[in-house]
């Protein structure tokens, strides 16, 4: 008997020590330390509120690689057990700083790839907040409509996030509306002529307003081939009608679902249903399925999977939080379902409004007029403080169709 003790108190020592290294080198491999902030870096012993930015995109296997659609920030309050979810849309029209003091705005969800790639546009100033690591500006942009501190951010590719729920052994959603999306972007056909060849070649001179209007070449074209009119006004309007394989059908019935990581990542990306559509609900629908994820990690069996989900996030997750914080948040992770969770999505049903930038862009503005993110950062406040009452439409407020 003890022998037997003996061996499994070693075997029970192995495996702890191979469950910590295995946490360092991944911890070593995703880790992005702020460069010119480190002296700062530490955790103030007494700070009991953080939060945390998520950002995903798409990867490289879909058209727009960096363009974060899901942007999501997470405020903890470490004292008073509560936790906070603010998904921010994609659409947001936000002011960009310049070196020159130009004006500059962009959709929220390209702040992070302009950052990444800044010769694109050379005048912007990554600098004003404080450091040149990776999705600093980003979080200090955001910081800046939210009203919260930005303490930390995590990066993650699509393509991680899929194998990631497959490795945890899937998923249990509750569907609550039962939905049909019928142009499901297909991954890797975002460029797809689906046998058009031909006939693209003729038109393509004509696409995207060059040499679209007083053209003897375009109206000679049309008149002699008239199937070709149609494939042009397609093209340009309703992509899916002229290449119908860049998309897929997808439907979810509601309802108790068990998904998979490649489900999971339709569920949770789907944004062109006439059911359940927009950004707007896209972005319920990414809350409840980071809800479904933490549910399985904080299950019986998830270490056995830890092993393996490590080895393949740590090709696709990025972040900058330091090694003291993360002994704090493992820490708190013990208290886990202790917390009390409430979700919020900014939409045009409380503090947004949709409108059309000067290029036509649809967006959304503060509901107050743009760049006045005041009564924003106090409908954030109240939601945290618990005094938020149930938002009302504005009255007035017209639709206006996204893109």
């Amino acid at each position: 008997m003890k022998k037997f003790l003996l061996a499994l108190a070693g075997i029970t020592t192995a495996a702890v020590l191979f469950y910590f290294l295995k946490l360092n080198q991944f911890y070593q491999r995703i880790y992005t330390p702020i460069a010119n902030k480190q002296k700062n870096n530490k955790v103030k012993l007494d700070k009991t509120q953080f939060s945390i930015l998520l950002l995903g995109y798409a990867g490289s296997n879909y058209a727009g690689t960096y363009l974060t659609d899901t942007m999501i920030v997470m405020h903890f309050d470490s004292k008073k057990k509560q936790a906070l979810m603010i998904s921010l849309p994609r659409d947001l029209w936000l002011k960009l700083p310049t070196k020159s003091g130009a004006d500059f705005h962009a959709k929220a969800n390209t702040i992070y790839e302009t950052e990444l790639f800044p010769n694109t546009f050379p005048d912007l100033d990554t600098k004003i907040a404080g450091s040149i690591s990776d999705a600093e500006l980003t979080k200090y942009i955001l910081s800046q409509i939210t009203g919260l501190e930005i303490d930390n951010y995590i990066t993650i590719d699509f393509a991680s996030f899929t194998k990631a729920v497959d490795i945890i052994g899937g998923v249990d959603i509750n569907v609550l509306k039962t939905f049909t999306d019928e142009k499901y972007p297909s991954e890797g056909k975002e460029n797809d002529l689906c046998g058009k060849e031909e006939d693209f070649k003729k038109i393509e001179p004509y696409l995207n307003g060059i040499d679209a209007t007083g053209s003897a070449e375009k109206e000679k074209l049309l008149q002699e081939q008239p199937a070709l009119e149609e494939f042009l006004r397609n093209a340009t309007e309703s992509p899916h009608l002229a290449f119908p394989c860049r998309y897929e059908r997808i439907h979810f019935a509601s309802g108790q679902q068990h998904m998979d990581g490649a489900t999971a990542l339709k569920f949770s990306r789907s944004r062109q249903s006439l059911q359940d559509g927009g950004d707007f609900a896209r972005a319920r629908r990414q809350q409840q399925l980071l809800e479904a994820v933490k549910e399985k990690v904080f299950s019986v069996g998830f270490i056995a999977k830890l092993p393996a989900l490590l080895d393949e996030m740590e090709k696709y997750v990025k972040t900058d939080i330091a090694p003291d914080q993360i002994q704090r948040f493992l820490k708190e992770a013990s208290s886990a379902k202790e917390y009390s969770l409430t979700s919020l999505v900014l939409s045009d049903q409380n503090v947004l409004k949709a409108t059309r930038s000067e290029n036509g862009q649809f967006i959304l503005i503060p509901d107050k007029g743009m760049d006045d993110w005041i009564p924003v950062q106090r409908f954030i406040k109240n939601t945290i403080d618990g005094s938020t009452p149930t938002p009302t439409p504005t009255p007035g407020k017209k639709s206006i169709p996204a893109n």
